[in-house]
């Protein structure tokens, strides 16, 4: 969810789909305490989920990134990438041969509260449905990044 998309290898997989122009579906179930996850419901809205978008396609690009929560969803939502905020240090360390190298050391994350986010639906208890496409290019700082009038020395 969130930021962590890009560390996802079941979203890389639906991103793969995606490029070749295969309609694409990611799935993550939330895990409890003991780190154990309930598949039943997530299978049946799996299903769902996967006939909806046969039937009515999804466009061109984009794949479906679906977040379940633990126990049963209060429904559903549409939500948008949420965000984190990340708190860490870089460690630096030594390898065996005493060659540096860095640790990142007390990370912690806070999701931050974007009522729109995916964070909010699967802490609420409602199943997360994010449109994401792989075209991650910022276009407002095309311009600001034009500006800078960088030339070859």
């Amino acid at each position: 969810m969130g930021d962590d998309v890009t560390y996802s290898g079941t979203v890389a997989a639906a991103l793969e789909g995606t490029l070749l122009q295969i309609p694409s579906i990611a799935f993550s179930v939330e895990r409890d305490a003991e780190g154990r996850s309930d598949y039943g419901i997530a299978a049946g809205l799996a299903s769902r989920i996967a006939e909806k978008a046969l039937e009515n396609g999804v466009p061109p690009g984009v794949m479906l990134n679906v977040n379940v929560p633990r126990g049963t969803p209060r429904g559903i939502r549409i939500t948008r990438q949420g965000t984190r905020t990340y708190r860490a240090a870089a460690v630096e360390r030594l390898d065996p041969s005493g060659r540096p190298y860095y640790w990142i050391a007390g990370s912690d994350t806070t999701p931050s509260q974007e009522e729109d986010g995916d964070h909010a639906a699967i802490r609420e208890g409602y199943v997360s449905i994010t449109p994401l496409h792989a075209d991650m290019t910022h276009d407002p700082s095309r311009d600001i990044l034009s500006a800078w009038g960088l030339s070859l020395p």
